[in-house]
């Protein structure tokens, strides 16, 4: 069961299943590579007037790796992990067990995968309230609109009636609270996208 490897009891019941299965994602991490949609976004953000906001559900650090700077990680992060004691944060890269220290507090045991896992509340919920109530446009991409908090993005910024816009090669459950459609396959529809918010000049705050 996937909580077994994603959720606070599981962790307590097998930490050694819990830390091998991030380990194996973490080494999956770094032998991929950003696609043509990370990039395009990058380059949003560098070129583009106003302010860009990429939140992802994604625990990978393709985004910053194509270039992206202003991003929230509302699940987590794969490549850092978290001190149970004295709450810091850290980068890892490589493995992680019980046996790590903590970097900054050097207890040992104390790290966990810096991940949000079933039961818990995913990180920077106000920051991300605060961007979509100052947005003037809101992407979606690829989002199954199955999973809460994050489905509900795209209902919220309609109620502040931001321009919503669905990029998915699929009708979502969540369809219906989208302006536009685009449906294709990220790496081109998000190429497309971007390069006509840059011809444009009458959006100041963007929320991917």
């Amino acid at each position: 069961m996937v909580e077994d490897v994603a959720s606070p009891a599981g962790f307590q019941r097998n930490p050694a299943l819990v830390f091998e299965f991030y380990n194996v994602r973490r080494a999956k991490i770094r032998a991929a590579q950003p696609n043509a949609a990370h990039h395009a976004l990058a380059q949003l953000e560098r070129e583009f007037p106003g302010t860009v906001t990429v939140v992802t559900q994604n625990i990978d650090d393709l985004h910053e790796r194509a270039g992206s700077r202003n991003v929230i990680h509302m699940h987590g992060e794969a490549m850092k992990a978290r001190c149970r004691d004295c709450r810091s944060i850290s980068l890892c890269e490589t493995t992680l067990n019980e046996t790590n220290p903590c970097p900054a507090c050097r207890v040992v045991g104390t790290l966990r995968p810096h991940i949000v896992w079933f039961g818990e509340i995913p990180f920077f919920m106000d920051e991300i309230s605060l961007s979509l109530s100052k947005a003037d446009l809101f992407i979606s991409i690829g989002t199954s609109g199955n999973v809460y908090p994050a489905a509900g993005f795209a209902e919220e910024a309609s109620r502040h009636g931001i321009r919503t816009i669905e990029v998915n090669p699929n009708t979502t459950e969540i369809s219906s609270h989208f302006d536009e459609h685009l449906r294709g396959p990220a790496g081109v529809k998000v190429t497309e996208l971007v390069e006509k918010i840059l011809a444009s000049t009458n959006i100041s705050d963007i929320v991917v």
